[in-house]
């Protein structure tokens, strides 16, 4: 499975896991959470993944390094500052928090098998090797830095 290996693109994870998720919801039951706690949660989740994907990304084009998760190997600083004290994946966890709000519009308790499904398919094959690639590249300090703050949140 090592081919697999930071070869598919994490927004294209993300897609497909929504789409699955829309499947299962037109072939499922549903919940029926009140309207306005649905709402303000689904529109906290969204305003939370623009915040995190924006910040993640302004991080690294202020230290100019890139923001390709297919070429890891091309980072060409660390960046422990900004949103990633907080999370060393703000980029992952903006797209989660998308899928979370897709699961809360659908409303069916198995689409939340598409959030499960993303979160351990881009640990398993996009974050774990870019974690290699970042202690060969930038060693002691990236070590530090794992240390210092979590993968997810």
């Amino acid at each position: 499975m090592q081919r697999l290996e930071t070869k598919v693109p994490p927004p294209l994870v993300a897609l497909l896991c929504g789409a699955l998720m829309a499947w299962i919801d037109a072939n499922t039951l549903q919940l029926a959470l009140p309207a306005a706690l649905n709402w303000t949660l689904i529109a906290a989740l969204v305003l939370a993944g623009i915040g995190f994907d924006f910040a993640g990304l302004y991080a690294f084009r202020r230290r100019r390094t890139t923001v390709n998760p297919l070429h890891p190997e091309k980072a060409s600083a660390l960046v422990c500052d900004g949103v990633y004290r907080i999370t060393r994946n703000p980029m992952y966890v903006g797209m989660t928090c998308f899928l979370t709000a897709w699961a809360l519009y659908l409303d069916a308790p198995l689409a939340w098998l598409g959030v499960a499904l993303f979160v351990a398919f881009i640990t398993r094959f996009q974050i774990i090797p870019e974690e290699r690639m970042l202690a060969r590249l930038f060693g002691a300090g990236f070590d530090a830095y794992r240390t210092r703050v979590r993968r997810w949140l």
